[in-house]
């Protein structure tokens, strides 16, 4: 991924758009504050791409994905990550993170993802979830170090359930 870009941090948490509101829309969920994380795992990097939030991230961008792994042979391996920042008594903490894998041939302008499961993870993540168990472990360990090296504070005060997800076992 290139190194020139701008940096972008993760969703700031704001203040409940609806707080107070008991009409139309109450208890809806909202997602300012989600962020996605791509992962490349052949170059063993991760960074945030907001344009994922509407499969327009710099990876998928002029590709035509396709739900079938088998067309997509030569595809290099990445990870979309949805990641939940929420508060607690402790302070703000990585509330959900979900997994969803995806693959890109440059070459050939084709990858695979399932896009039900990308909408489906990305509902998880909001919902407080933590599914990173198909990940294999040297993605667990890039998007773990990424975390950490994001925001120590985010990964002291997140839950063992995700560090122990993370853990390289």
């Amino acid at each position: 991924m290139e190194e020139n870009k701008k940096k972008l941090g993760f969703n700031i948490i704001k203040k409940d758009p609806l707080d107070g509101h008991k009409g139309f829309g109450k208890g809806a969920l909202t997602l300012d504050n989600v962020s996605p994380v791509i992962i490349d795992v052949e170059a063993g990097e991760a960074e945030i791409d907001v344009g994922a939030m509407h499969a327009r991230s710099a990876v998928e961008k002029g590709i035509k994905f396709l739900p079938n792994k088998e067309e997509v042979p030569n595809g290099k391996p990445y990870w979309l990550i949805w990641v939940t920042i929420d508060r607690n008594e402790a302070g703000p903490y990585y509330a959900g993170v979900t997994a969803c894998y995806m693959t890109v041939d440059r070459e050939i302008r084709r990858g695979y993802k399932s896009l039900p499961e990308h909408v489906n993870r990305m509902d998880k993540s909001l919902k407080r979830h933590i599914i990173v168990d198909d990940m294999e472990p040297k993605s667990k360990k890039i998007l773990a170090d990424f975390l950490r090296a994001h925001n120590e504070i985010l990964w002291n005060n997140s839950s063992e359930e995700l560090k122990k997800g993370l853990s390289a076992e």
